[in-house]
């Protein structure tokens, strides 16, 4: 089996300029999502079997974790989410009728079972957040794929039915891969990458990726720099709102998760500005509120996969034969590039043309100038003779150097003998941003230049040729 050279794994590149429109039912220009965390009773305590308490995302400040020993303010607070905040938040959006997403920690859900029942009451998608509340990082990978079939199997005999949808959230390296791996999952949310859907490749399997948010979060009122007050949460809220709802109205519709916690936006103070949000979108009559589960069956069926050939995956040889002619009979170019850190950012035209031309420049003036040398007379004999590559053919064929008259191939061929006289290679130029008299007063232009000057200037031109090629491939 052929070694690879290093490849980058992280996508940096995603939708790029241009996003695909999600087409969101009733032509809703911005897709407004409240997630509800469900973890009462699945975090860190010595009750459960854990070596100390919690100390994340409570109004204690400061909080560390008390190893051996119950804190009973952390409990306290997590059981004020569970008897207080869920049925405030609870009577909020059943009165709004916004249906939300539960991420239900699957042993929090086996020790509420009243507030299930009212989110099932409710149509809210429960969606399963693990096993246990508890940090994923440093799990074995064996013992990470336990808890995720655990939690599947727990969560399955508590609702009734086997969760959708996933969010670990203190998740490790390996976790959206496990989970995609277990195989029933329609989304995964363990991603704060994008403002839209996504497919995500792994191994044979085509898993949506819907991401999350960690800054249109309640958790904020829990971290420094956070939220004081539920007005700032709104405002936060709002703002966000409205800068994609104008996106949306300008023909790009996006998603907008919002991260809830009983504990923390179920406290009075901190839902009125939950409840301010609500009424503000509530405005607009072009503004979609599902469940996520209703994204991922929206999105499956409007922009299904479709697996292509991806070039930083290509073995060498299918690399050189895809672009090897890129650059005028120079494979060595693709075989140069082939051997750079390429990565995801690099499977898209734009990013084969970067890599090629990273390898182009980096090699050998002498090198660089036999690329020069290989690229053929405008309209010189080989045209005449129908012996271009059918690259060069195409080119040349839209400026119309193919159907030129006597005089003006007469013009070109004198043209050509003077330019490879004084520089030594042929007069070079991307055909495809010219015309036939653009093109002779470069010509005229670049016979002027010094030799240094007219090689950077044919290099550059080599690439625009090679920019224009990539483009018209199906990337």
């Amino acid at each position: 089996m052929q070694d690879f050279p290093p490849r980058y794994v992280r996508n940096m590149q995603g939708y790029g300029a241009e996003a695909p429109d999600p087409l969101w039912p009733e032509g809703a220009t911005v897709a407004v999502q409240f997630v509800l965390n469900y973890e009462e009773g699945g975090e860190n305590s010595i009750l459960h079997g854990d070596e100390a308490s919690e100390a994340f995302l409570s109004d204690i400040a400061g909080a560390t974790m008390w190893k051996g020993q119950r804190h009973w303010n952390m409990e306290s607070i997590y059981e004020y989410g569970a008897r207080a905040g869920f049925w405030r938040l609870h009577r909020l959006f059943t009165g709004a009728e916004i249906p939300v997403t539960i991420y239900g920690v699957a042993t929090a859900l086996a020790r509420s079972p009243e507030q299930v029942a009212a989110m099932q009451e409710a149509g809210w998608e429960i969606a399963s957040h693990g096993l246990k509340w508890v940090e994923h990082k440093d799990m074995p990978e064996e013992e990470e794929r336990a808890a995720i079939a655990e939690a599947v199997r727990l969560h399955e005999n508590v609702t009734g039915e086997r969760p959708r949808g996933w969010y670990t959230g203190r998740c490790s390296a390996n976790t959206v891969r496990l989970v995609a791996e277990e195989g029933g999952f329609d989304y995964i949310s363990d991603t704060y990458d994008d403002d839209l859907p996504y497919w995500l490749e792994v191994g044979e399997r085509d898993q949506l990726i819907i991401p999350y948010t960690l800054e249109a979060n309640d958790m904020r009122f829990a971290t420094a720099p956070g939220y004081i007050t539920g007005e700032q949460f709104f405002v936060y809220l709002r703002d966000a709102f409205d800068v994609l709802h104008a996106e949306g109205k300008a023909g790009r519709p996006k998603m907008m998760s919002i991260g809830l916690h009983c504990r923390l936006i179920g406290r009075p103070g901190k839902i009125a500005g939950l409840k301010r949000f609500i009424d503000y979108i509530r405005r607009f009559d072009d503004v979609w509120t599902p469940r996520r589960i209703d994204i991922a069956r929206h999105w499956a069926q409007v922009h299904p996969h479709s697996r292509k050939p991806r070039p930083s995956q290509m073995s060498r040889d299918d690399y050189v034969r895809a672009f090897g002619g890129i650059f005028e009979h120079s494979p060595w170019v693709a075989e140069r590039a082939w051997e750079l850190e390429l990565g995801p950012a690099h499977d898209s035209w734009i990013g084969t043309h970067s890599a090629l031309c990273r390898a182009f420049r980096a090699a050998p003036e002498a090198d660089r100038r036999a690329v020069l040398e290989a690229h053929p007379d405008l309209a010189g004999k080989l045209a005449q003779a129908r012996r271009l590559t059918a690259e060069s053919a195409a080119e040349q064929a839209s400026a119309g150097l193919d159907a030129l008259t006597d005089e003006e191939r007469a013009t070109f061929e004198r043209l050509n003998a003077e330019y490879t006289g004084k520089f030594g290679f042929p007069f070079i130029i991307a055909v495809k941003d010219n015309t036939k008299a653009t093109i002779l007063d470069a010509f005229h232009a670049r016979l002027e230049n010094a030799p240094e000057e007219e090689f950077r200037t044919a290099c550059r031109q080599v690439e625009r040729i090679a920019w224009h090629r990539l483009k018209d491939m199906d990337l």
